[in-house]
């Protein structure tokens, strides 16, 4: 028997602020996270900005600070992406009040946690101290740092979860297939808890100028940072790439219900597809886009009429948008015209990659439990020749019952969830 999977907590480290309940505030305010780039030197990349999570208190008053989620000694030892994934997943349990104590419930608790690219920064830096200093300089922790199923891995071990121990890495589908995923470990009752979502920090100039180099990022508003992500508006120009995380704690329906707790939304879809086209370029029909979002409405066994709200991918790039534009219209025909909302929270963020179909799925968490939809920032002149109702530059009111979240990646992955309200 196929057994249903609910939310019951959810964390996030963003660019807006470290908290889930923060960053949507700020979020629903039209406010941005995108920022001209400081930590490092600039001047020769064409791109300047991104989406950079917070860490002090004059950037935002709920900044992250990494002392509180690993000790000092241990974040020589690890990647900032496994940081972000430990205050995120942390933020998710405390919300879900679930702390294993016995061996049954440690044994019935995993963790689903994927990256695009993971430790980026450290494998550049001790490939740097191999060419400079010797192999004997390497770090001894270097490989453990770096890999991206060591965020699932350090998870597992912080919170003694004895479950499935799972990592997905597609891309920038990364965070949503491994929300996927852990609901179907949970379906088939390998688990009766799971810990998902997704975390990346590639912000460093190696990382900024590969996605520069790929002409994917931005250049256009290196003054005006916060103008920078425009998803659907003809001004669009690459999109800003941003770094953190987001963490759901996904639980058996009926497991939640003993227990008692808060029950946020019911993932209902799960749905999957390869452009098979291009490595880095969409499928120019949309095809893959349109079939993953058939394939999570066939799971969800609902029609299309029944979503009332997508959070696009939505990243910003001309190509992309428009695809996606043409794949939602596809699909949802006259409903998208008429009564379907449709917002790129990126716009706010920039594009998190692994870590943001993650943060997205808890943005579509929030506007089921608060009935307000987020905006798609800097809509200004829209490129749209559907006639979607893209939510331009202000949040909205409504009330929905239904919403979906779409995530495509390098490689022509797609992935696509649908949660209902309980």
């Amino acid at each position: 028997m196929i057994r249903r999977v609910v939310v019951t907590g959810f964390g996030m480290v963003s660019p807006l602020a470290c908290g889930a309940e923060q960053t949507w505030k700020r979020l629903i305010a039209s406010e941005s996270g995108i920022k001209r780039i400081t930590q490092f030197d600039v001047s020769d990349l064409p791109s300047k900005i991104a989406g950079i999570v917070p860490t002090t208190p004059e950037e935002c008053s709920d900044f992250f600070v990494v002392d509180k989620y690993v000790d000092q000694p241990e974040q020589r030892r690890m990647d900032k992406f496994i940081m972000f994934a430990l205050a995120a997943a942390q933020e998710s349990l405390d919300m879900a009040n679930w702390h294993p104590k016995n061996t049954h419930d440690q044994e019935t608790t995993g963790v689903s946690f994927g990256a695009g690219i993971g430790g980026l920064p450290k494998i550049y830096e001790n490939s740097v101290t191999l060419f400079e200093n010797g192999a004997r300089r390497v770090s001894p922790f270097f490989v453990p740092s770096a890999l991206i199923n060591l965020a699932s891995g350090h998870i597992s071990i912080r919170h003694k979860l004895k479950g499935p121990n799972h990592a997905t890495v597609t891309a920038c589908s990364s965070g949503t297939h491994s929300i996927g995923d852990a609901a179907r470990i949970i379906m088939f009752g390998d688990a009766d808890v799971m810990v998902a979502g997704g975390a990346e920090s590639t912000i460093f100039r190696f990382g900024v100028a590969g996605f520069a180099a790929a002409r994917a990022l931005s250049t256009h508003y290196n003054d005006t940072p916060e103008k920078a992500s425009r998803p659907w508006d003809k001004g669009r120009d690459g999109f800003a790439i941003a770094e953190g995380a987001g963490a759901l704690v996904l639980e058996e329906y009926e497991h939640a219900i003993a227990r008692g707790a808060t029950i946020y939304a019911e993932i209902i879809g799960y749905g999957m597809s390869s452009d098979a086209y291009h490595i880095t370029a969409p499928s120019i029909d949309g095809d893959g886009a349109y079939r993953a979002m058939k394939a999570a409405l066939k799971n969800a066994g609902i029609h299309a009429e029944q979503v009332d709200y997508i959070n696009a991918h939505g990243t910003s790039t001309q190509p992309g948008d428009t695809v996606e534009a043409m794949a939602i219209y596809r699909l949802f025909k006259n409903h998208a015209e008429n009564n379907l909302c449709i917002s790129s929270t990126k716009s706010a963020i920039g594009h998190l990659l692994g870590g943001a179909g993650a943060v997205e799925a808890i943005f579509c968490l929030q506007s089921l439990r608060d009935g307000i939809l987020p905006p798609t920032l800097n809509l200004e002149d829209p490129d749209n020749e559907y006639n979607l109702d893209l939510i331009p530059l202000k949040a909205r009111k409504k009330e929905v019952q239904v919403v979906l979240s779409n995530s495509f990646g390098f490689g022509g992955t797609n992935a696509t969830l649908i949660f209902r309200k309980i």
